[in-house]
């Protein structure tokens, strides 16, 4: 059911627009710092044969994962997903957090260790949130499309991923990855788990 202030009826031109700008394969983000626009949009993930293998997914040649940024695409991509430090910020940090887990040797920490709640949020230790972020910014790329003027961003957002079923996605997907949620649970468990002592530790 579409939520309150949703527009179904959106332009199809401008969804088949939108798809396929994000069926381009993009850049690497170092390439987009100056290139991606302050302004909504939606943005796509993709990798290489080899990533989706190192994921345990089979390639489809389609994105990753699909997203909406509806204020700005500069702020949300660049700036959230691929620095080091906004891992409980970024549902799409987790999912490559939790199927990286074992490979980068990363540990789920509460997205704030002041104040440990909401673990399924988890952040990453500092050290794991850096290698996460090296890794994300050697072997993805990225692209994206800005919206229309003054039309909300998460309809068309709902028509692309029913388009490319990216795997990453766990909503408006037809069948969302049991693998992928079963390994978010368990870095919200290890977060859960995080006490100040093993902080304290990791830093001596």
């Amino acid at each position: 059911m579409p939520r309150r202030g949703e527009n179904l009826d959106i332009d199809e031109d401008a969804v088949n627009e939108a798809a396929e700008m994000l069926a381009r394969r993009g850049e690497q983000i170092d390439v987009l710092r100056t290139s991606v626009p302050d302004l909504p949009g939606l943005y796509a993930f993709y990798a290489d044969a080899s990533v989706w293998l190192l994921l345990g997914l089979e390639s489809s040649g389609g994105p990753l994962y699909v997203g909406k940024a509806e204020r700005s695409l500069r702020s949300r991509d660049v700036r959230t997903h691929f620095e080091a430090g906004k891992t409980g910020s970024s549902t799409v940090r987790r999912s490559f957090a939790a199927l990286l887990h074992d490979e980068l040797s990363l540990r789920a920490i509460p997205r704030n260790p002041a104040k440990p709640a909401h673990f399924a949020s988890f952040g990453l230790e500092p050290e794991s949130d850096a290698r996460l972020s090296e890794w994300m910014h050697e072997r993805l790329t990225l692209s994206w499309w800005a919206s229309p003027a003054n039309l909300p961003v998460r309809p068309f957002e709902r028509a692309v991923i029913s388009r490319f079923q990216p795997p990453l996605n766990l909503t408006d997907v037809e069948r969302p990855s049991p693998r992928l949620k079963a390994a978010r649970a368990h870095l919200a468990r290890e977060a859960a788990a995080w006490r100040p002592t093993d902080e304290a530790a990791a830093l001596t």
